[in-house]
């Protein structure tokens, strides 16, 4: 039994280890509405692929351990990476009761394939070097601790999912939080799919933008403090900057020094 990550949308976007087991498996169950067609199809004859959209917790186990008693192979698609605002944790637990092992294959979340859809790094030398994944509270409860107001406090790159449906609401708790309007935002829509967007625009304009954009779902925002940050490099590669493989080189006159 694998927990296997489906990526973004575009179907190369998915491990060679994925790839490997949806064509072995017995059983594909996916979620229809997020999982690339394209995908699914490399199923083996006769395997059986499952919409699992319409189904519930415990339908969606019962075929799983109808398959995996049966000696069949088992994988369940993961939009993104499965350890992120997916059902993984509860999946296992019911699994772990029937005794049945299983793995997980990590697959490439949504935040990453935007950052890479707009030419961005979520982290900047010297500006910030931590990336806050978080979300709106909406029909899910949030921790007060962990609401958007209360995270933006970190002034860190922020990457905020399932929340498109109000990104009005995202835009006034992140500028309550402290973010200055300026800050440069990614407004992001199926990403990897053939119709994905990366908009960039200012957290200020992020309501405004994704109106423009007809959102509703299917988005991620990228909030990204110190994109402007001048000159800033990674020390990693810098000639005075020595590690394991590589002695501190001294600045030299003209290479920088005085």
């Amino acid at each position: 039994m694998y927990f296997v990550g489906a990526g973004p949308g575009d179907p190369e976007l998915v491990t060679r280890k994925g790839w490997r087991l949806i064509a072995a498996a017995d059983l594909v169950l996916y979620a229809g509405s997020l999982v690339p067609a394209e995908l699914v199809a490399q199923a083996r004859p006769g395997a059986r692929v499952v919409d699992s959209s319409p189904l519930t917790l415990e339908q969606t186990h019962a075929l799983l351990v109808e398959t995996v008693r049966a000696g069949g192979l088992a994988v369940r698609l993961h939009t993104g990476d499965p350890a992120l605002y997916g059902a993984v944790r509860e999946q296992m637990e019911l699994l772990e009761r029937e005794g049945i092992d299983c793995e997980v294959v990590p697959g490439v979340t949504a935040a990453f394939a935007a950052a890479a859809a707009a030419r961005r790094s979520l982290t900047v030398p010297g500006a910030t070097q931590t990336l806050v994944v978080a979300r709106l509270e909406g029909r899910t409860p949030v921790p007060e601790r962990e609401s958007l107001r209360e995270l933006a406090r970190h002034g860190s790159a922020m990457a905020v999912y399932l929340s498109a449906g109000d990104p009005g609401l995202v835009q006034e708790e992140l500028l309550a939080g402290g973010y200055p309007p300026d800050t440069l935002t990614v407004v992001a829509h199926r990403v990897g799919w053939p119709d994905g967007r990366a908009v960039e625009t200012r957290l200020g304009e992020l309501a405004k933008t994704a109106r423009e954009m007809g959102l509703s779902r299917q988005a991620v925002f990228l909030i990204l403090p110190g994109q402007e940050a001048s000159g800033a490099r990674s020390r990693l590669y810098d000639a005075g900057f020595g590690h394991g493989f590589r002695p501190a080189r001294a600045q030299e006159e003209g290479d920088g020094g005085a």
